[in-house]
């Protein structure tokens, strides 16, 4: 029963031992500072190692009590020391914006859940006495500094500026080539035209003129003559009179006229042919009857209601096509590069302003 009693004092001796050695300790690096500085509280415990450390749950930007803020809170650094002991350390970073003496309470900290406290502190918090009539003596007004060139600002718009220089060559190296590939331009004419008859009849008027009837080169007279009627009879019925013999054009009209007026229009066509292929020689009356003939037959055929007007339509080759292709290719090209550089350049100078401004 003795023993017992001895092992019994023996344990409680050990676990007050072991219990004393727990050392919680918070110390200030200055325990004065101005007003607006900053100022470190450190907070230590020294326990064995493998106990579990609990440190208060704080957070930067609360107030430790009222006028002490707390801006930062660092992690926590081990230090191993003899005989199986750590020092764990957490430092904290202190504010104050109120000239007063402040009263740092303990701060508890939990070792294998068992609370441990520190000492109390005090700190002091000291204005800054200023001269309002001789502020400009220790702190003079300072000037407006200029912000620090920085590369890295303007190193994309430089880059911009060179893609502007580039769009800029290519669209004058287009230009160029537009400017010496220049379009085909055909437009749609509308002339005046005479009517078929009149026509006609103004030839009939130069064979008139130039007394063809009583000329001695019959052939000649004889091909304007049927030529003239042949070109009428093209441009009023729409007959490809020019390459038809004289038979199938008489077949043609007589779907068209009386037989009397084919007739006479047959014995033109044939004394013609006797003339222009087997040498015949016509009399004078003879001629000047079948220019009369031809001159009623217009007269009695002719339209006074057809259109005076004609339009013309040009063609292109397949090379002029593909000409003016290539123009409005280009013409395209020219109109998105030009885009491209103008809008980029509206870019750079809108980050220009940002920079400066």
């Amino acid at each position: 029963m003795r023993r017992l009693k001895i092992i019994i004092i023996l344990l409680m001796c050990l676990s007050v031992h072991a219990h004393s050695q727990v050392v919680v300790e918070q110390r200030l690096d200055s325990m004065e500072m101005f007003i607006g500085e900053q100022v470190h509280l450190t907070l230590s415990v020294t326990a064995k190692s493998g106990q579990r450390v609990e440190f208060p749950a704080v957070k930067a930007g609360t107030y430790l009590l009222d006028g002490i803020e707390l801006l930062e809170v660092a992690d926590a650094d081990t230090v191993k020391q003899d005989n199986g002991m750590q020092k764990i350390s957490r430092k904290y970073t202190l504010t104050s914006f109120d000239d007063t003496l402040y009263y740092l309470p303990p701060v508890t900290v939990k070792v294998d859940g068992k609370p441990y406290q520190s000492k109390s502190l005090a700190l002091k918090v000291i204005t800054v006495e200023v001269d309002t009539l001789k502020k400009d003596e220790f702190f003079p007004a300072k000037g407006i500094q200029d912000n620090p060139f920085m590369w890295s600002d303007w190193t994309p718009i430089i880059w911009q500026i060179l893609l502007v220089i580039l769009l800029s060559a290519v669209g004058y190296y287009l230009y160029k080539r537009l400017r010496s590939n220049k379009p085909i331009i055909k437009r749609i004419k509308v002339v005046k035209k005479m009517l078929p008859h009149q026509k006609a009849l103004k030839e009939i008027e130069r064979i008139k003129s130039e007394k063809m009837t009583s000329s001695e080169d019959q052939k000649a007279y004889y091909t304007q003559l049927t030529d003239t009627l042949r070109t009428y009879l093209q441009d009023r019925f729409g007959i490809n009179a020019m390459e038809m013999t004289s038979g199938e054009i008489i077949d043609r009209l007589r779907q068209e006229e009386d037989k009397e007026k084919l007739g006479e229009l047959r014995e033109l066509f044939e004394t013609a042919d006797l003339v222009k292929f087997a040498k015949y020689s016509a009399l004078i009356n003879e001629n000047d009857r079948n220019l009369t003939t031809v001159v009623a037959f217009i007269n009695d055929t002719k339209m006074e209601d057809m259109p005076t007007e004609e339009k013309i339509v040009p063609k292109f080759t397949e090379e002029e096509k593909r000409n003016n292709l290539s123009h409005k290719v280009l013409l395209s090209l020219i109109a998105v590069v030009a885009l491209c550089a103008a809008l980029l350049f509206a870019y750079i100078i809108w980050q220009v302003v940002l920079l400066i401004g």
